[in-house]
């Protein structure tokens, strides 16, 4: 059955207008699914990574950094929809910082550094078939943006869904775009080659990709890092960051026993017996930041030998078609990561980069926090931290804040001062009034619908009574 199903998929992959590499892509990893394939890296395989290189020790002059960026072009992941917080549209047109969403933010980074350096620095989007709309009507207002002879974006790869069952792909006549996927990260590499982007590039003199997520902010094409790519002639560079507690369940990366490669593994990775080890933050010490920099001639080159097939590691990701429906179909998501390119590319290497690189928003408690007065954006629209110490931790209920129209109305005046707090903890109903303030550790609970009123400050544990409000202090 498998077989009829990879037919059914690779025929309606090309009706749908995909090409064929991105076919021979699907068929490669297809039939290592149907053989049994889960793309795992058990802990017997591989050596903790030490002895790492430290951003903090790469210093450059301007004139070396002008040079290095000359040659570089900023590639922002973009596909995604923030499902899990309740967006429908891209994540990226979300409001950040005020009104400006990361996609302002990410364009005024670009051209801060442009006027800086005086270098031209292209931006280029991954976007999905879901993203590609919305996001580019946002970059519309900056009419300086775009680089003669290159696009903002690039569309990646789509492929079916797959019913967990047969591997035949799925049919959701709900909402038949249900039926398709990105695949994964990864793709990101066979996209900027089908689609020519690597030989416009080139032909621009750009050598490198510095390539990141879009919903990372701190994810700024750093001088340094860039100066010291280009000095040492580094093919593929990846960042990664000090593992705290918060990020046991972040990928890492690690040393393979068999050859001495560096390999990527996350949690999709890890067979459950090695998930203690896997969480195990004082032998995995660092965590991938998922922002890489990659030679585009060595991965031109490599992708000419291997007919298109970059032959990242499987990942079997298991989910339902309607995201939104646990009850609906059992599918197959057939992805790879762009970060497990580092095992492919000899010379690859790993520098550790400081958490300021590292502002994801993948939940509403980061949302919370990117908007509060926890950051400030410099004149060249840096997220920059406004105070020394580490982030507090920040816990809303997911039954009412995890989604973000929800959370929207709980913060209706926007956050609360965060500048102050260790940790914030919400539990239940809890709407919050302008001007609030979170002093050291503090918890708010309530069964009921509660009130907090506008400028209150919160310090220790805050319990909702039977009016439903909470009086400011002072």
């Amino acid at each position: 059955m498998s077989e009829v199903g990879l037919q059914h998929a690779l025929e309606a992959m090309e009706s749908r207008g995909l090409g064929e590499v991105a076919r021979k892509v699907f068929e490669h990893y297809y039939r290592q699914v149907e053989s049994g394939a889960q793309g795992l890296v058990p802990e017997s395989t591989i050596d903790p990574l030490i002895d790492l290189p430290d951003l903090g020790d790469q210093r450059f002059d301007e004139l070396t950094r002008r040079a290095a960026l000359a040659q570089v072009a900023v590639v922002k992941l973009n596909g995604g929809l923030g499902t899990s917080m309740g967006m429908t549209g891209p994540k990226t047109a979300l409001a950040v910082r005020g009104e400006l969403t990361f996609l302002d933010v990410i364009a005024a980074q670009v051209l801060a550094q442009r006027a800086r350096y005086d270098v031209d620095l292209p931006l280029l989007l991954m976007n999905s078939f879901r993203t590609r709309e919305v996001s580019l009507g946002i970059l519309d207002r900056y009419p300086s943006l775009p680089v003669r002879g290159l696009p903002l974006d690039f569309l990646q790869n789509a492929e079916p869904k797959l019913r967990a069952d047969d591997l035949m792909p799925v049919s959701w006549p709900d909402d038949p775009e249900l039926e398709w996927c990105p695949p994964g990260h990864g793709d990101v590499y066979v996209s900027l080659r089908e689609t020519g982007l690597i030989a416009a590039l080139r032909a621009r003199g750009i050598r490198w990709a510095f390539i990141s997520n879009a919903d990372n902010l701190g994810a700024t094409c750093d001088p340094d890092l860039a100066a010291w790519v280009m000095t040492n002639e580094v093919p593929y560079l990846a960042e990664v960051c000090e593992r705290t507690p918060n990020d046991r369940k972040g990928g890492h990366l690690a040393v393979r026993k068999s050859d001495g490669r560096l390999v990527l593994r996350d949690s999709a990775m890890t067979p459950p017996e090695d998930d203690v080890h896997f969480q195990d933050v004082t032998r995995h010490t660092t965590f991938h930041a998922n922002s890489l920099w990659v030679d585009l001639d060595v991965l031109d080159r490599l992708l000419d030998e291997r007919d298109g097939v970059l032959g990242l590691p499987v990942i079997v990701n298991r989910k339902t078609v309607d995201p939104s429906r646990k009850d609906s179909t059992k599918v197959i998501q057939i992805e790879t990561a762009m970060g497990a390119a580092i095992e492919t590319i000899d010379g690859a290497r790993a520098v550790r980069v400081p958490r300021e690189r590292f502002r994801p928003v993948k939940t509403t408690n980061e949302l919370l926090m990117i908007r509060s007065d926890l950051f400030t954006l410099s004149d060249d629209s840096t997220i920059v931290a406004a105070r020394a110490a580490a982030d507090p931790r920040v816990d809303l209920d997911p039954a009412y804040f995890a989604l973000v129209p929800a959370f929207e109305k709980r913060f209706p005046a926007g956050p609360p001062s965060l500048l102050g707090a260790t940790s914030f903890t919400v539990r239940g109903p809890v709407t919050f009034g302008a001007e609030v303030t979170v002093v050291g550790d503090v918890h708010v609970e309530s069964a009921d619908e509660l009130v907090i009123a506008a400028g209150t400050t919160l310090t220790g544990d805050a319990t909702g009574d039977a009016t439903g409000d909470v009086a400011g202090e002072g």
